[in-house]
């Protein structure tokens, strides 16, 4: 049996002191919400106790669907990286960005130049700067984790992320490449695959053209964020529903605006044609001390 853990949208919470040059635009006003109400949504001793009882389970590989810092400032990513490292290797954890990984122009592509171990092609040489191109894919064991990217800068007041059509084709592409090789596909994406009413403003632009991809190549599983709740969608596939699982804020604690802090546990067994498949779902406890199983859910 092959264990996969998920987590999402930690947003690391220590913040370095910018220059004023930085506070232009956007990033002016991440900075005020980030301090008037958003660092209360998210803390480190949170994370560390999901972190711990993650780890409990004794997962052979991590998922992590983006926004590990807040309004992308250049100072954000190297200690990103040094909590990145604390928890394994680059071959035992994927990474994919979210939209405040990319908050700005600016530093739109520094998640690739800082994270780039955990975000690329297992047969790509990582150099110190180079951009990553998504999607990209990592064979784990039974399992190909296929990283995509929303990651765009927007508009103040926007969170809506988009694929774009060159993304589109390759994912394609790849989905198709994959079909022979008897893998249990995962499709990592930080943005949820369908929005919910209300959502305009924070939905993925081009998601009908990525269930389009889905619906006529397949997969096995999608893990995505952004919303910071638990969720379960079910996708249009060529066999079958894909099912689709959105995570919580890993460092959210109990309050009422979002799910406290939870993460999940996919364990996978079986063959192709075969595949078992286990959602484990866990959630800090209402006092904020520990963590519990929220579900089950047998997907396959």
């Amino acid at each position: 049996m092959f264990r996969l853990a998920h987590i999402s949208d930690p947003h690391l919470g220590s913040l370095p002191r910018p220059r004023w040059s930085e506070l232009a635009g956007k990033r002016a006003l991440g900075f005020f919400n980030w301090h008037r109400k958003r660092r209360a949504l998210h803390r480190e001793d949170v994370l560390a106790k999901l972190i711990l009882d993650m780890r409990s389970f004794a997962p052979d590989h991590l998922a992590i669907t983006g926004d590990l810092i807040v309004i992308s400032l250049e100072k954000e990513f190297e200690p990103a990286r040094a909590w990145l490292e604390t928890l394994g290797p680059p071959r035992d954890i994927t990474v994919i960005p979210g939209n405040h990984d990319a908050y700005v122009g600016a530093t739109a592509e520094h998640s690739g130049k800082h994270w780039g171990e955990f975000m690329t092609n297992d047969a790509v040489q990582v150099l110190v700067g180079q951009e990553i191109t998504y999607p990209f894919v990592r064979r784990r064991g039974p399992v190909a984790l296929i990283g995509l990217s929303t990651a765009v800068p927007t508009l103040p007041f926007m969170a809506t992320g988009e694929l774009g059509r060159e993304q589109i084709a390759r994912f394609a592409k790849m989905l198709a490449g994959l079909k022979d090789e008897g893998l249990f596909r995962v499709v990592l994406i930080h943005h949820p695959p369908k929005s919910s009413p209300g959502r305009r403003f924070r939905r993925l632009t081009d998601a009908s053209e990525f269930r389009a991809v889905l619906a006529e190549h397949g997969a096995d599983l999608v893990l995505h964020g952004h919303n910071h709740v638990h969720s379960l969608m079910w996708l249009d596939g060529p066999h079958g529903r894909i099912p689709a699982f959105g995570v919580p804020s890993a460092s959210s604690p109990p309050h009422d605006r979002h799910d406290a802090a939870g993460y999940n546990i996919y364990e996978i067994d079986g063959a192709p044609g075969a595949w078992q498949c286990t959602a484990i779902l866990r959630s800090l406890r209402a006092d904020g001390e520990d963590f519990i199983e929220r579900a089950r859910e047998k997907i396959a």
